[in-house]
């Protein structure tokens, strides 16, 4: 059902863009950047997070790491990540296919600054065998996404 919900997002609002699948696993950073031939930067990860009682999502480069302080700062509370079976409960994305698009209820997206380094990222589309290629700032034009620097880049 998530990998259709993220596919009915692109038919309404980016019919120009398909969702790509591959026959193996792209959960993490390092497989995806292995299914879909491209750098572990350009994978564009999402984070799931509750700050206080809100939920959001955070979509950074796939090389970055978290910056506890900065994410406090930003949001005025401290990040804990969701767990396995409420990422799926909220987002309607399991773990490994969370994206921003087709999320089961709207979610506060963000992205991250570090994304702005490609050109193109290829972030999960709802399933561990599913991605999109897409430019940043259309990410966040077509998830409403605001930018934030959140993170620190790793190469």
């Amino acid at each position: 059902m998530s990998l259709e919900s993220v596919r009915a997002f692109f038919a309404e609002k980016a019919p120009d863009i398909s969702v790509i699948e591959s026959p193996i696993s792209s959960a993490t950073v390092a497989l995806a950047a292995e299914a879909y031939g491209v750098e572990p930067g350009r994978i564009a990860k999402t984070l799931s997070l509750r700050i206080g009682e809100r939920v959001i999502l955070i979509v950074a480069a796939g090389t970055s790491r978290m910056d506890n302080k900065k994410v406090k700062a930003q949001f005025g509370g401290k990040p804990k990540m969701l767990g396995l079976e409420e990422v799926a409960d909220i987002t309607g994305h399991e773990v490994g296919g969370v994206c921003p698009f087709g999320l089961k209820s709207p979610l506060p997206v963000y992205c991250d600054v570090s994304l702005k380094a490609f050109d193109i990222v290829v972030p999960a589309a709802g399933s561990t065998h599913s991605a999109v290629r897409i430019a940043p700032e259309r990410m966040a034009e077509l998830t409403g996404a605001e930018w934030i620097d959140v993170c620190e880049h790793r190469s």
